[in-house]
């Protein structure tokens, strides 16, 4: 049995939900961002254990489809923008949503866009200004450097574009330090 839990989004959070499924002893085979995979089904008693748990811990449970989708869509972007290890970042997201999800794109799109409030694509723009917003923090790479990995054509369009959503240049930004950062649920 699949569980989707809202807002887990980094590997902390992964054990996070992993000790907690060991405390309330309902056994799991894969836990990954937004996913649990469980062993067996569980009992009502536990399952309420555990949607307990995660709202405790700051996560939700999603027992809609159409949340369930909506979170595997965040999930594949931030896994794409924030973990990848791909030093070539030029995704295709619509390519990479509709193959991992087996949906249209379109359809994919409209849904976001109807649950979310905002587009898929201004959803990857949002995420894309928050990497880069790390990375200027943390001093891991120059604007050309930080172009290249998140798959801008030029630094000027980061620049530009980063300026747009954030009001500030990356080197202001990157003078006033992590003060303007978000968590990446809050994104």
């Amino acid at each position: 049995m699949q569980l989707y839990i809202k807002n887990m989004v980094c590997n902390r959070c992964v054990m996070a939900v992993e000790q907690l499924l060991n405390n309330t002893g309902l056994p799991y085979t894969i836990v990954s961002l937004g996913e649990v995979s469980l062993s067996r089904e569980p009992s009502a008693a536990e399952l309420a254990a555990v949607k307990d748990g995660l709202q405790q811990l700051g996560f939700e449970l999603l027992d809609d489809g159409r949340k369930q989708l909506i979170e595997k869509i965040k999930t594949l972007v931030i896994k794409h923008i924030h973990q990848s290890e791909d030093s070539d970042r030029k995704y295709n997201f619509s390519q990479i949503l509709s193959s991992e999800l087996h949906k249209d794109y379109s359809y994919l799109s409209h849904l976001f866009s109807d649950v979310e409030g905002i587009t898929i694509e201004k959803y990857i723009i949002n995420q894309k200004v928050e990497k880069v917003k790390e990375l200027l923090a943390y001093d891991e790479a120059n604007l050309s450097e930080i172009a290249f990995r998140l798959g801008y054509s030029s630094v000027a369009h980061l620049s530009a574009q980063f300026k747009k959503i954030t009001g500030l240049t990356p080197s202001h930004f990157k003078k006033i330090g992590a003060l303007h950062r978000k968590a990446l649920d809050q994104v």
